[in-house]
């Protein structure tokens, strides 16, 4: 069986991956344990990740005609890569996070949303929550209003007289009004 038979098998597996992924992250894993290294791949399966060592070559032949052929100019040296097909910051953020212990482990760079970003700009993707988080935050906020309304409305409802003083208020001007007109 000739080599490039061989490999066709890998570059599909990698293009599969890259089709369905909104990110990917090169990381360089040198120095990593092998307890270091389960640990951060069960972290990231957990997470619906996919870390995956591969051939630099065959990441390039993959990567032809896609948004991920901007990684090509960072394969050198032993890399491994990240996809994430649902949420696009987790990669960097579960990677940066396990950075903080496992100081060997070192990002190269990253494709998001079809936008490069070297490893400054993964160290800022890395800081944005979620988007379960960020979903939430935004429903906590929209929600915050509609419920101090609802709890001033239940106070003045205990009260029982604060609703009818200005109810006559509003009754005065609507009775002069009245009788202006009918003179």
């Amino acid at each position: 069986m000739a080599k490039v038979e061989l490999k066709q098998p890998i570059v599909e597996e990698i293009k599969g991956y890259a089709a369905d992924a909104k990110a990917a992250v090169l990381v360089d894993y040198r120095g990593l344990t092998v307890e270091q290294d389960t640990k951060l791949r069960r972290k990231l399966r957990e997470a619906g990740i996919v870390y995956k060592v591969y051939k630099n070559t065959m990441l390039v032949r993959a990567f032809e005609g896609t948004d991920f052929e901007q990684l090509d100019k960072d394969l050198e040296g032993p890399t491994a890569i990240a996809f994430s097909s649902e949420d696009e910051t987790a990669p960097a953020r579960i990677l940066s996070e396990f950075a903080k212990e496992a100081e060997d482990l070192q990002f190269k760079s990253a494709v998001v949303g079809g936008t490069y970003y070297d490893e400054a700009g993964i160290q800022t993707l890395a800081k944005i929550p979620s988007r379960d988080v960020l979903i939430s935050k935004l429903l906590g906020s929209l929600q915050s209003p509609v419920t101090n309304l609802a709890r001033v409305l239940n106070q003045i409802a205990e009260k029982g007289g604060a609703a009818e003083p200005a109810a006559e208020a509003a009754a005065e001007p609507a009775a002069e009004v009245a009788e202006q007109a009918a003179e």
